[in-house]
């Protein structure tokens, strides 16, 4: 019979692969075994594994649930790194589901925890972790500024990887913060890494950063080539959160060409994907989405509607830029021009 070091074995090789859903088999079978021998270290790095691949696969409920069973565990055996590894998990999954305050709060326990450990690595995937949320709370400035210093220790490290995923958050926030160029350069770097890497997810995350940087010089035939790249990959690899995001940017790149019946079966895809993911950011982009097509169709009023429930989502979740957001395309309807626009 095999045992639970086995299964765990192939569990990461299957994770280090993107074969997600292969890894989160393999990962409860290592569970079980680790369980009926009460090797609690075992049971310890299944739970946190778990919580890292369902994360990664876009079930961020379930995830947290591992996570915070691993935090217990993790504090009952006094393993310290493993109690900053569950906590940043968590915050990362609480993040993905718009609970941007908790998130911060508990990524900064976990980070307090790497810096009382002199763990440098920790410190900066929790800088990394806090970056990220910045720009979902809305504040991409800040959020560059975090990545900055999540890079900077990565390179000390030489942690090629981290160096590359900090490119990406740079390329994401620098977007969002309106700076078109900076947004490109930074995923062109991150998408050569990944290339040498021969990291997938990695791979798709920059594709879809490059196909946005396109979009927004208005070279929208190379936005989608790109986006298709991403999207072959995401479809592989089985991430439904990441895939709905560039769903919503093929949809908006298609409504910037005019190509509306595109646009709107393009977002209502993503839509379907962040209704099951509950991602609540997600759903306030394909609102406003499609609320804009219907806008551009002439149905006012229902499009009226629509920026109006998007503007209460992003007011009740607290995201500042989806209000902003919401917030111009009120007043473009209201002055009957100004659309569409093209969101970074």
């Amino acid at each position: 019979m095999t045992a639970g070091p086995d299964f765990f074995k192939q569990a990461e090789k299957q994770r280090k692969s993107n074969e997600y859903i292969s890894a989160i088999d393999l990962y409860k079978k290592a569970l079980k075994s680790y369980k009926k021998k009460a090797d609690l270290q075992g049971v310890l790095d299944c739970l946190i594994a778990l919580g890292d691949t369902l994360r990664a696969k876009g079930d961020f409920a379930i995830a947290g649930k591992y996570y915070e069973e691993g935090n217990e565990l993790a504090e009952l055996l006094d393993d310290k790194t493993s109690v900053a590894d569950a906590q940043v998990g968590l915050g990362l999954s609480l993040r993905a589901q718009g609970l941007w305050k908790d998130a911060l709060k508990i990524i900064g326990m976990a980070s307090r925890l790497y810096r009382s450990l002199d763990d440098e690595k920790g410190i900066a995937f929790a800088l990394w972790a806090k970056a990220g949320t910045y720009r979902i709370k809305g504040e991409p400035v800040r959020a560059v500024n975090e990545y900055l210093k999540a890079y900077e220790i990565f390179k000390t490290l030489r942690d090629r990887s981290g160096i590359a995923y900090s490119y990406c958050g740079l390329g994401g926030s620098s977007r969002v913060a309106c700076r078109f160029k900076d947004s490109e350069k930074y995923y062109k770097r991150a998408n050569s890494m990944f290339e040498k890497l021969g990291d997938r997810f990695g791979l798709a995350y920059s594709y879809c950063g490059l196909g946005n940087a396109s979009r927004m010089e208005d070279d929208y035939r190379n936005g989608l080539k790109y986006f298709k790249k991403a999207e072959k990959l995401y479809k592989k690899i089985g991430d439904r959160v990441s895939y709905a995001y560039t769903l919503w940017s093929v949809g908006t790149t298609y409504k910037m060409m005019d190509k509306y019946k595109e646009a709107v079966d393009s977002y209502r895809s993503a839509a379907e994907m962040f209704r099951i993911t509950k991602d609540p950011r997600g759903n306030i982009y394909c609102i406003l989405g499609l609320a804009e097509v219907d806008y551009l169709n002439g149905n006012i009023k229902k499009a009226k509607n629509g920026f109006t429930k998007g503007l209460k989502l992003a007011v009740q979740y607290g995201f500042k830029v989806e209000k902003g957001y919401a917030g111009r395309l009120i007043r473009a309807a209201d002055r009957g021009r100004g659309m569409p626009l093209n969101l970074p």
